[in-house]
């Protein structure tokens, strides 16, 4: 379970993240919505321990991640697949080469690489894409080869930094179907995106993050019927919303 607790973060004077609590509940969609620019993508790093937050904690299966000693960070994360906003695929290399690569620091034998490659080109639907360069792709087959290569490390948790951003609606409704197998596989995810439709598909809970911290955490259901005007002026896309405090993402 991820647990985040009075979580704060600033870059400069500019404060991003404050006071900020959330459950990750295990084998569930949590989705993290809000406007762009909010600090969606600065929690997700924070979950992770790309960035040390100024203030607060979060606990992954019991661990303070901040607390940890770059050895014990590098075990934790090997539990933690990240599915970056543009895939972030090294262009020089095949699909099959950028998927081999966290697969080879796990020191894992070729045939055991090789298999986790197919299995999960054949999860993404990409299974004749192993020889093909980044250049080659689709912007979508690209976001496909990313999850791809999150999902061959066996992760227990899966973070997606907005998945369906750039996506045409057959692409995104196929991102959405990926996000939903792998909790069906047993992963938790933390999904950031301002995408509505997305997140009313795949999220099992969804969290508002609006002026730095949760303004409202429930399901689907409990947050479509919200009468928070902040929540539901966000969710009905209405230009009449409370103009959010623009922070680094």
């Amino acid at each position: 379970m991820i647990e985040i607790r009075d979580l704060g973060k600033h870059f400069g004077e500019k404060v991003v993240l404050q006071g900020l609590s959330l459950d990750v509940p295990d084998g569930q969609n949590t989705v993290v919505i809000g406007y762009s620019g909010t600090g969606k993508s600065v929690l997700l790093k924070c979950i992770i321990g790309l960035l040390q937050p100024d203030a607060g904690i979060v606990t992954l299966d019991g661990q303070v991640v901040s607390d940890l000693e770059p050895e014990d960070l590098a075990l934790l994360r090997e539990k933690v697949g990240y599915v970056f906003q543009f895939a972030a695929l090294f262009d020089s290399m095949t699909v099959a080469q950028n998927i081999r690569l966290g697969l080879a620091r796990r020191k894992l034998d070729e045939a055991t690489i090789a298999g986790r490659i197919r299995e999960s080109l054949e999860v993404v639907q990409l299974e004749d894409a192993e020889d093909k360069l980044p250049a080659e792709l689709s912007g979508g087959m690209r976001k496909r080869v990313g999850l791809a290569r999150a999902i061959a490390l066996k992760p227990k948790y899966l973070l997606y930094d907005e998945p369906t951003t750039g996506l045409d609606p057959v692409t995104s409704a196929s991102m959405n179907q990926l996000m939903c197998r792998t909790r069906d596989l047993g992963v938790t995810g933390v999904i950031v995106t301002h995408d509505m439709q997305s997140a009313f598909v795949v999220g099992d809970r969804i969290a508002m993050l609006y002026e730095g911290g949760i303004r409202q955490v429930g399901t689907v259901e409990e947050m479509r019927a919200s009468d928070d005007p902040v929540v539901s002026q966000f969710i009905d896309g209405r230009p009449d919303a409370p103009a959010p405090r623009r922070t680094h993402q």
